[in-house]
Parts: structure tokens; C-alpha cells; sequence
């Protein structure tokens, strides 16, 4: 007897990795090597499905210094400056489809509208510094 349709993309989303962690974090600058390093280590050891970093200082073309192992895409704020920077890293455990990524010239946020799951989710990564008068 053959397994349902819908059984078996159950089975094999349970299989991959059945719940969502997220995690976020205020880096303070990524520029040097060592501090990146650590940083992607300890991402690593967290295995997180969806990890979202603020204040990276990093350029578009230093996007590929920030390799962490188990996460497939990384996904940047556009901006001319080095200024605070959001990234956010999906885990290549998940079966994600991005439909729609917003972003700011500011480099202070990101909107990902994606299906996960099967489901429509729609996550935001924001960097929002307090500013004295």
C-alpha cells in the first residue's frame, strides 16, 4: 500500500528539522577576521534555523567573509556606507521559498516574505539605535 501524498512531505520536513529557531544578536562590528570567526562559530554551535545580526559594518562585497558553516543563504541591506547593517542567515536544514525581500538604503532592516513549512511567513530583522536629542 502506498503512503499519501501529503504523508510523505510531512515525513520528509519532520525529517529535516521538525521546529524553527531563531536567533538574534547585536555584533558591534564584524571587520575584524577574529571576531568574525568567533562570532560564526558560536552561531554554529547554536545551529539556528533563521539567525538575524545587527550593526555588522559590513559592505556588500564583504558579504563573503561571513561564512558559517549549516547556513545556505545570507541575505544583506543594501547601503553605499559602512553603517549599521542587518544581515540575516537561513539554515540549509530548511525548506524555504523566498517570494518578496524589502529592504532600506539605510541598512537598518529587512523584510523576508517566504513560505516555510508549507505556511506564508513574513519575518523582519531591525536595527533600530536610539537616538539622543
Amino acid at each position: 500500500m502506498e503512503m499519501p501524498s501529503y504523508q510523505k512531505v510531512k515525513d520528509k520536513m519532520t525529517t529535516r528539522r521538525p521546529h524553527i529557531s531563531i536567533i538574534t544578536l547585536n555584533v558591534n562590528r564584524l571587520k575584524s577576521p577574529r571576531k568574525r570567526h568567533r562570532v560564526a562559530e558560536w552561531i554554529e554551535k547554536q545551529n539556528p534555523t533563521i539567525c538575524c545580526l545587527q550593526e555588522t559594518h559590513l559592505s556588500s562585497k564583504d558579504k563573503y567573509r561571513l561564512k558559517v558553516k549549516g547556513q545556505k543563504m545570507i541575505i544583506q541591506t543594501n547601503c553605499t556606507q559602512r553603517k549599521a547593517r542587518v544581515v540575516v542567515l537561513i539554515s540549509d536544514e530548511i525548506d524555504i521559498k523566498i517570494k518578496k525581500v524589502k529592504k532600506d538604503t539605510e541598512g537598518h532592516f529587512i523584510m523576508i516574505k517566504e513560505i516555510m513549512h508549507h505556511e506564508d511567513v513574513t519575518f523582519i530583522n531591525i536595527y533600530a539605535p536610539i537616538r539622543e536629542p
